[in-house]
């Protein structure tokens, strides 16, 4: 046990924040794309499971010595930029989008389906309006300045959750690589025609067949999925392509991987889709038609807001409230993402976010503080001698060797969690190191007038304090000194 606890303690102190990650990628390169949410319709609460889940794996990753790169796959193309366009040349005006682009654009868009249940040649109009913007016509100018609007406003959620990526290529990039994919299809005697469409017949496979071309010649999401996996394996080489995307999406992620391999790239196996299951609201799904939604920056400040307020209420000691607040307020939004296995269903509710009791960000949050708090008591002189050889026999005791295992596991927990694309391995993990800390701090007497004794259970301090500010650092949440 000794000798144990020993080694744990000193290989923590001696890594820091490095601690808990691996080269066992040797910078190969891997892909995540994720989040990807429409431009010119809402970033919502039903946007926050791929964003978060996506960037976690990206940090998994990277702690396991990958070369990741950060794809965020805008959908900014298709026939709703049609309508988009339509309605706003009908009922629209450049101010109230310069003041509130998504929001505006919404309620145009929410419009546009009302007005077209009154009067159906709106849809073709906005079909042969999306037609033209394929062609580069002037449409192309209002779909770049709405383009441009909504990642203003999504920027700005990122910014407040501490995201970003290394490329905004959405859809749009791959109009242009699309002919040589169905050029290829049908050289490689791939394509059907059926009804008019041109399909790959994957039923022989167990699948539904994939529309490649619509009768009127315009493009699919596959269509463009298939340019863009291309793409990404000449640009980037990867070893895996990570998809972070819901699971209804299933079918279409197994049309994919089945066509890439009927065209011969071995390659096609590397192509990995990580679902997740859906949110919901306490009153029911969302619709952005309908405009019915939870904005996920409202989400965000509402956070922010009540944990702000709970930090008044209790009178809590921190040097800056308002930093704290966010990185509370945001964390809890985040753990209680991350907490769940990724591929459950869930219903979003505000009781159980700002829970503050139990497992949860707050509550590991306010773990990493205490533990802050008993080095700053012990003082500088104390840590600094903790930092040099100790006397592990002060910390065999029972909740101090539980402790000592579970930070010893977290490389491993890091390992699991990216071979199995599961960052709620990562927080269960570190709610159990928490909770066996705070098991040690009750058990144990830390600050005691043994010099030895005192200098062996604050390097475990120490140790525990690194593997909780390291794991919550790989879901993408920062650990308050003070709280």
């Amino acid at each position: 046990k000794e000798e144990f606890v020993k080694d744990v303690v000193e290989d923590v102190l001696q890594k820091e924040g490095e601690y808990g990650k691996t080269n066992i990628g040797d910078g190969i390169p891997v892909i995540v794309e994720f989040s990807s949410p429409n431009i010119a319709k809402p970033f919502h609460i039903g946007h926050i499971r791929s964003t978060v889940i996506g960037n976690s794996i990206y940090k998994i990753y990277d702690a396991m010595g990958y070369k990741v790169t950060r794809i965020n796959h805008l959908g900014d193309y298709g026939t709703q930029f049609g309508k988009m366009i339509v309605a706003y040349r009908r009922w629209g005006n450049e101010e109230d989008v310069k003041r509130e682009p998504i929001k505006t654009l919404l309620h145009y868009y929410t419009k546009f389906h009302v007005e077209a249940e009154k009067d159906p040649t709106l849809e073709d109009e906005a079909r042969a309006t999306f037609t033209r913007l394929e062609h580069g016509e002037p449409e192309t100018m209002l779909w770049q300045w709405f383009r441009d609007e909504s990642l203003k406003e999504f920027t700005r959620v990122y910014d407040m959750l501490g995201i970003s990526y290394d490329s905004y290529a959405g859809e749009s990039f791959y109009s242009d690589k699309m002919p040589a994919i169905v050029e290829e299809l049908k050289k490689k005697n791939l394509l059907v025609e059926s009804k008019g469409a041109m399909i790959v017949d994957l039923e022989p496979y167990g699948l539904t067949p994939a529309p490649i071309l619509k009768s009127d010649g315009s493009t699919l999401y596959i269509t463009r999925d298939l340019a863009c996996a291309k793409y990404r394996k000449d640009t980037y080489n990867f070893y895996k392509n990570i998809y972070v995307v819901a699971s209804q999406q299933n079918l279409h992620f197994q049309q994919l991987k089945k066509i890439l391999e009927l065209m011969g790239y071995e390659w096609a196996k590397d192509i990995i889709h990580v679902p997740f299951g859906l949110v919901s609201l306490e009153d029911g799904t969302m619709s952005t038609r309908e405009g019915r939604v939870v904005f996920l920056e409202d989400v965000l400040n509402r956070a922010i807001a009540e944990t702000r307020d709970i930090i008044r209420e209790k009178g809590v000691a921190t040097d800056n409230i308002e930093e704290t607040a966010k990185q509370v307020g945001v964390g809890a939004v985040v753990f209680n993402e991350l907490s769940n296995n990724r591929i459950k269903d869930y219903v979003f509710s505000w009781d159980k976010v700002l829970d503050f009791n139990g497992e949860t960000g707050p509550y590991v949050q306010y773990t990493y503080a205490r533990s802050a708090s008993i080095l700053r008591n012990a003082g500088e002189e104390a840590v600094s001698k903790a930092r040099g050889t100790i006397n592990p026999s002060y910390i065999t005791g029972e909740s101090a060797y539980a402790l000592a295992k579970l930070v010893y596991k977290l490389p491993e927990v890091v390992i699991e969690a990216g071979e199995k694309y599961e960052p709620s391995i990562v927080t269960r993990h570190i709610v159990d190191i928490a909770q066996a800390f705070n098991r040690f701090y009750h058990d144990e007497h830390i600050l005691v007038d043994n010099e030895e004794e005192r200098s062996a259970k604050l390097a475990l301090v120490i140790a525990a304090k690194t593997a909780i500010k390291n794991g919550l650092a790989l879901l993408g949440m920062e650990a308050p000194e003070r709280m």
